[in-house]
């Protein structure tokens, strides 16, 4: 029998801690205690982050979000760069973007779509880069001479190309290829560059001089992993979009698939060149002020007001001074502190005149005109540009464009056969919405739709007053592409992608006034068309009864009467009681239009269809003085407009001018029109 033991005695003259030290300890130990940091070794780990390093970790805030829209990014920035090359130089561009397959390795080169690396080569015909300044402009930072100009530009600060170099050297350690020459007379530079991102500074592999077909311009090749998809925000619509903003521009396209494709030059003039223009004292904040009084070569205080901000006369100047209580004489870097903040809030709140506009490139209205008729189909186009405003001390322009309606043979194809509805159910209607272009400084913005100014302002737009439908807090229905473009010196975008601009209520007000004059001019031949609709049904029915009525007067004639002549004496009167031609016209039953677009109707302030817009017949216009409020009772012979509850009808004008205004009428064979402020009337004539 197994003895058994005995249990475990604990003597009563140990103490509790003796006794406690004396049972088992258990295996899990607690969380280890780390071992505090100095300052000295904190100190140690703090380095120097060069802007390299920081968008290498952060590339999505320079819009290489993901491989698709990375591709469409490395595009848009080497096309900007050559385009303002181009334009700087007063020569009309000629770009081309060509994107290749890159196979990986030894594999095969697969199908564009399901392609992961791509080469995207530009070439323009620039005045070319200097051989010292290529690797730099290429393979640094914040390097360009466009930061600090006041002056409207497509870039803006130093980052765009070399991004987009930054970016391929990530995803495929290959090094950007720069070809340029300056002259025919001059060599053509090779270089192949990289980016030291630790010290923002430029590694050249190599570089040498080369033979080269073209006389002067400049070549950039970068590969890099992307996503080629057509459809919306890809690199075709980039380009497109951007042919429709630069009409001055051809641009040849070839696709990864091997099509090539040509956007033809539509309007031979190259924009007005900006100038350099001063701060404006009202675009400065305190501490840039403090920074540019210590800095200031300027002898006396009222000279330093004079020389280094715009719109600020000696007069002025002095009067300022005096009225921050402190002497013009004073040297700028002794003013400070106290001083300086009163004078500070002096100047904000002196009236000055708004900054010269002469810094700005605006498209124009018939340039708009010609971008969009040349790559939109529509029956009704119109552009409006704002006169100039200001945010912040910095001018800027808004231009709005809009095209209405559907191409000629997208309207004419077969409807489907109507099927009964249910109870309760609506028929389906045109569900197609309204497409917003924009544009800042010519280029277009793709991406962070929702966030923009522009959108803002088109969903609050009341277009249900012009004749579109709307839900509320939703684009406007129908088959129209509505274009905004801003110009300034500096665009205020919500990152450093570029792809949204901020809303400042200056730029908001502006938007929505141009948006509103288009949807005015779009309302007006809404509202002709629906009456030319109207009479032309009413012609139709009386066409019905012609027939009838001729024989009627044949039997009671005994069969003696000239048929033919009667009825096409009574066609002519049933025309002439519809509206006649003009009817004809406005329903697009003449083709009298444009050519390749028979049935639209090209509005501009002035009249004309537009310079560089191609048009069937000879066109001749004539000058006629117009007041300011006309309406059709000042033609003889016309009835006057019903008058609602008293209030007064009148034209919409232009707000820049109150003076007499001058109407073009344009003149073609076999049709009478009108254009202008004229389309405003209800019986105006095309």
């Amino acid at each position: 029998m197994a003895k058994r033991k005995s249990p475990i005695s604990i003597p009563t003259s140990a103490s509790p801690s003796k006794a406690a030290s004396q049972l088992p300890v258990s295996k899990k130990a607690g969380p280890p205690i780390a071992k505090a940091v100095t300052a000295v070794e904190m100190g140690a780990r703090q380095r120097e982050i060069s802007v390299s390093e920081f968008f290498t970790k952060n590339r999505h805030l320079l819009g290489f979000d993901n491989p698709r829209k990375a591709l469409l990014t490395c595009v848009k920035e080497a096309v900007d760069n050559a385009l303002d090359a181009c334009e700087e130089a007063g020569i009309l561009p000629e770009v081309t973007v060509q994107l290749e397959v890159v196979a990986i390795g030894t594999a095969a080169i697969p199908p564009a779509s399901q392609a992961t690396r791509f080469r995207i080569t530009v070439t323009d015909n620039g005045p070319g880069i200097v051989r010292q300044q290529i690797p730099r402009v290429f393979a640094k930072l914040l390097y360009g001479s466009k930061f600090h100009r006041l002056r409207m530009s497509r870039g803006q600060q130093g980052i765009g190309i070399s991004a987009a170099g930054m970016y391929g050297q990530l995803t495929t350690g290959k090094p950007v290829k720069i070809i340029s020459r300056t002259g025919s007379k001059a060599s053509a530079h090779y270089f192949e560059v990289q980016i030291d991102t630790k010290k923002n500074e430029p590694l050249v592999h190599e570089n040498k001089q080369i033979e080269w077909d073209r006389p002067q311009g400049t070549q950039v090749a970068i590969e890099v992993e992307g996503r080629y998809q057509k459809g919306r925000a890809s690199v075709d619509e980039y380009l497109e979009q951007t042919s429709i903003a630069n009409p001055h521009v051809r641009l040849i396209y070839r696709t990864p698939e091997g099509e090539t494709k040509d956007y033809p030059r539509a309007y031979h003039e190259l924009p007005p060149s900006p100038k350099e223009i001063k701060p404006h004292p009202y675009g400065i904040e305190f501490g840039m002020l403090l920074k540019m009084l210590q800095e200031s070569k300027s002898p006396t205080l009222s000279s330093f007001l004079e020389s280094e901000f715009c719109r600020v006369p000696p007069a002025l100047a002095d009067e300022m001074c005096k009225a921050a209580k402190v002497s013009p004489k004073a040297k700028p870097r002794d003013v400070r502190g106290a001083i300086a903040e009163t004078l500070y809030h002096t100047i904000q709140a002196t009236k000055i005149m708004a900054p010269p506009t002469n810094c700005l490139s605006p498209i124009g209205e018939k340039a708009i005109l010609s971008g969009l008729y040349k790559q939109i189909k529509g029956e009704f186009y119109t552009a409006v540009s704002r006169p100039p405003a200001v945010y912040r001390g910095n001018p800027f322009i808004i231009e709005a464009g809009l095209a209405f309606g559907k191409a000629p043979d997208s309207a004419t194809k077969p409807e489907k056969q109507a099927m009964p509805l249910a109870e309760g159910e609506e028929e389906e209607g045109d569900s197609e919405l309204a497409r917003v272009i924009r544009y800042a400084n010519r280029v277009p913005l793709l991406y962070q739709q929702s966030s923009c100014a522009t959108v803002k302002a088109v969903l609050a737009t009341t277009w249900r007053n012009y004749g579109i439908s709307q839900s509320r807090g939703a684009m406007p229905a129908g088959p129209m592409v509505i274009f905004v473009h801003m110009a300034s010196v500096w665009v205020p975008f919500t990152s450093e992608s570029k792809e949204a601009i901020a809303e400042y209520d200056e730029i908001h007000k502006e938007i929505t006034l141009a948006l509103r004059e288009c949807g005015r001019r779009l309302g007006l031949f809404l509202r002709r068309r629906e009456r030319a609709a109207s009479e032309f049904r009413r012609r139709n029915i009386f066409e019905l009864y012609i027939e009838e009525v001729v024989e009627a007067c044949n039997r009671l004639k005994g069969g003696k009467l000239p048929t033919e002549k009667l009825k096409a004496q009574l066609q002519k009167i049933a025309s002439s009681r519809t509206g006649g031609i003009k009817t004809d016209e406005t329903l697009g039953k003449t083709g009298a239009g444009p050519e390749g677009l028979p049935h639209s109707i090209i509005v501009t302030a002035e009249g004309i269809e537009g310079e560089g817009l191609p048009v069937t017949a000879s066109v001749e216009v004539v000058a006629v003085e117009e007041p300011q409020s006309s309406t059709d009772s000042s033609r003889p012979g016309a009835k006057k407009p019903k008058q609602r509850r008293g209030k007064k009808k009148t034209t919409p004008v232009a707000p820049a001018s109150s003076a007499p205004k001058k109407t073009a009428s344009v003149k073609s064979p076999g049709s009478k029109r009108q254009a202008g402020h004229t389309v405003h009337r209800p019986r105006t004539r095309r």
